[in-house]
């Protein structure tokens, strides 16, 4: 049988295999691809690209990549298949080797091919490769704009520290794709990310108002709600989201916090407690758990929580603060005034300095309990100068608490 014969054999039925991966029906293509292999002694190259893509399909990526390499055996220079190759290696996590077969797709003719560009992209961000990143995507973006590199441009520069020119990213994008309710709600978190939380809510509704649904911008959206403490019109929010993505963890912090500034602390524990079991390394989960239960006076399970947080999170001044707070009132005061300590080289709140001032003072510690009060007393005006809210120094609480401490310290 001659070459060209050969070659009819093992292609005549490629129409089918394609109809058959179009429709989904895997088994009897799968089926088909094998009869072809057999008949071609395994050199078809179609069938062996399909099978390869229905493989990855079903989660066999090691097996898919295996079946892209054997038909780049065949057609070595084939832009498409290497992109494949490329591709499952990423998924396997192989960025470096995906970035070698990129580079070949490249100077086997892709150097115009957006797709390749982008995959270059995505590798060298995964790689944090940042700068190598950026230079991709602009790439991708001049061979043709795309809103799927625009969010990985702009994710670039967000994790170099460059908001403004993520910002920039975004907004170029937005010119081309301006429903694109995925760009106005990263544009909304990334003033959220900035403090502007009037901007910060004006995209996000923008996006909420072409997707009433989607779950990712109502939490946002909910979160800024919250933060102005309108707490029955952020659960109104989250209800919503949570038809649809039940198992969010940073949703049920969020309603568990919002039950917590509602006073319902039974159902903001449990709240919280499902966000732990969804998340169980989240920070900020354990966090809120160990101040609902310290409002509560559960402090065992307080300080079970926050020593959790800190654990997850060496930054936090105020989870040592609050720890610290607990250990004192289990009766614990030298490891307390220690936590305290810790605390003070994380932060300078003036909470912070009036709890170690009541915890010195407790302990007898009366030059360093001194030295503190004047120390919160400074931290008390200088928060009251920086958000410019003079109720803080008029803040009953606070005045109890002051007073009482020059009082019981003998301070004029």
């Amino acid at each position: 049988m001659s070459a060209a014969a050969r070659s009819i054999l093992r292609e005549r039925k490629n129409w089918l295999v394609h109809e058959l991966y179009v429709r989904r029906d895997f088994g009897a293509c799968l089926r088909l691809i094998d009869e072809q292999l057999d008949a071609s002694g395994g050199l078809s190259e179609y069938a062996l690209y399909v099978k390869g893509m229905i493989r990855r399909q079903q989660g066999r990526i090691t097996e898919s990549l295996q079946l892209f390499q054997a038909a780049l055996c065949l057609s070595p220079r084939n832009v498409r298949i290497l992109k494949q190759v490329a591709r499952s290696l990423q998924l396997l996590g192989k960025h470096r080797n995906a970035l070698s077969v990129l580079e070949q797709a490249v100077v086997c003719g892709a150097s115009e091919d957006w797709e390749v560009h982008h995959a270059k992209g995505v590798c060298y961000l995964f790689r944090r490769d940042l700068d190598d990143a950026i230079n991709a995507f602009e790439e991708a973006n001049s061979c043709h704009p795309h809103e799927s590199t625009y969010l990985q441009l702009g994710k670039a520069h967000e994790l170099k520290g460059d908001l403004t020119s993520a910002l920039e990213t975004y907004m170029e994008a937005l010119e081309s794709s301006p429903d694109s309710t995925e760009l106005l709600t990263t544009v909304g978190l990334l003033y959220m990310r900035k403090r502007d939380t009037d901007k910060a809510f004006e995209f996000l509704g923008n996006s909420l108002t072409h997707d009433p649904r989607d779950p990712k911008t109502i939490l946002a959206a909910g979160s800024i709600i919250q933060d102005h403490r309108d707490w029955e019109v952020a659960l109104s929010k989250y209800r919503v989201a949570a038809a649809r993505t039940p198992h969010n963890p940073h949703m049920w912090n969020n309603i568990g916090m919002c039950f917590f500034g509602l006073d319902k602390f039974i159902a903001s524990v449990a709240c919280l407690k499902r966000a732990a079991y969804l998340a169980p390394f989240e920070w900020i989960v354990q966090y809120n758990l160990g101040i609902v239960h310290l409002r509560t006076g559960q402090n065992a399970s307080a300080f079970h929580h926050l020593s959790a947080a800190v654990q997850l999170n060496r930054r936090l001044g105020n989870g040592f603060h609050y720890l610290a707070v607990a250990l004192g009132r289990l009766g614990d005061p030298d490891n307390a005034i220690s936590m305290f300590e810790r605390a003070l080289k994380l932060d300078d709140g003036f909470q912070l300095r009036l709890n170690y001032c009541i915890s010195l003072c407790n302990c007898g510690r009366v030059v360093e309990a001194i030295e503190q009060y004047h120390e919160f007393v400074r931290a008390l005006e200088a928060a009251a100068k920086e958000d410019g809210d003079d109720e803080l120094l008029t803040d009953p609480d606070i005045i109890i608490r002051r007073d009482a401490l020059a009082k019981a310290l003998n301070i004029v």
